[in-house]
């Protein structure tokens, strides 16, 4: 496959974060709604793999599609956009302030929760036949993941808070690694190969997402999972959102942008002078 080169395919992450902080409202809205439902079919899809098959490893090496798909149509995921606009904020690209950067965070993470939300309801609807037979297999494992992941987190209070925060960061550090890892190569082929490795480690870890989670708790919480609206937020999506932001950012964003962008003067190499 095509490669660039670290200091290329750097250059085009600023380029990137520039052009989503210019972009429409109307734009934004959409394409984050399309990847939040995108992500959402990726996930059910997933589990539903895991449950026919009994294995863990064949979801999570198939969840990657659903990432793949939306990056190649090019929408976006909050994910994406936390590592990738304070970027251009750093590079002092012209008009890119954080008065910006703030409020296009706001609207992805609303186009992302609202089309997570939709496919929600939609697959609910089929596994129920329009809420009329429970969901079987698929609504008592997704309930009960609902569950453990906000009150079984909840029983070790802050230390169960910092464990989803600290997931959250491992898991967008991988993400956002499929993020550029897809700006690497020119061809199509190269780009499903860097995203896929990185995102299917999250996915078997049992990393934090947050636009995942805006599908998975609200259709546990349909399926009957015995948790309330505020412990999905308190315990689960708000410190995974800020654990995703401070991955995200950390450990992709501002190591390869110091590092390949904005880089250390050389050294210069002191050589004996000779008698």
């Amino acid at each position: 496959m095509a490669y660039l080169i670290p200091t290329e395919f750097v250059t085009k992450m600023v380029d990137s974060g520039e052009s989503k902080i210019y972009m429409s409202t109307r734009d934004t809205l959409i394409r984050a709604f399309m990847a939040g439902a995108i992500l959402a079919l990726a996930a059910v899809f997933a589990i539903t793999v895991s449950i026919a098959t009994g294995s863990h490893l064949v979801g999570s090496m198939l969840f990657p599609v659903g990432f793949i798909m939306l990056y190649l149509m090019g929408f976006d995921l909050l994910t994406g956009v936390f590592v990738l606009t304070p970027l251009a904020w750093l590079a002092k690209r012209p008009g890119v302030t954080w008065s910006q950067i703030l409020p296009h965070w706001g609207k992805v993470f609303l186009g992302n929760f609202l089309g997570a939300l939709t496919v929600a309801f939609m697959m609910s609807f089929i596994f129920t036949y329009g809420y009329n037979i429970d969901g079987g297999a698929i609504a008592k494992k997704v309930a009960a993941i609902g569950e453990a992941r906000t009150l079984g987190y909840a029983e070790f209070g802050t230390a169960g808070w910092l464990t989803i925060f600290i997931r959250g960061m491992l898991c967008n550090w991988m993400v956002s690694l499929g993020v550029v890892g897809a700006m690497i190569s020119t061809n199509v082929s190269g780009k499903v190969i860097a995203m896929w490795m990185p995102v299917m480690l999250f996915f078997f870890m049992g990393f934090e997402h947050s636009v995942v989670n805006m599908f998975l708790f609200p259709f546990a919480l349909i399926m009957g999972g015995e948790f309330s609206v505020m412990d999905y937020l308190i315990w689960n999506e708000i410190p995974t959102v800020l654990g995703n932001l401070v991955g995200g950012l950390a450990f992709t964003g501002l190591t390869l942008y110091t590092t390949h962008y904005k880089t250390a003067p050389k050294r210069h190499i002191q050589t004996p002078h000779t008698s």
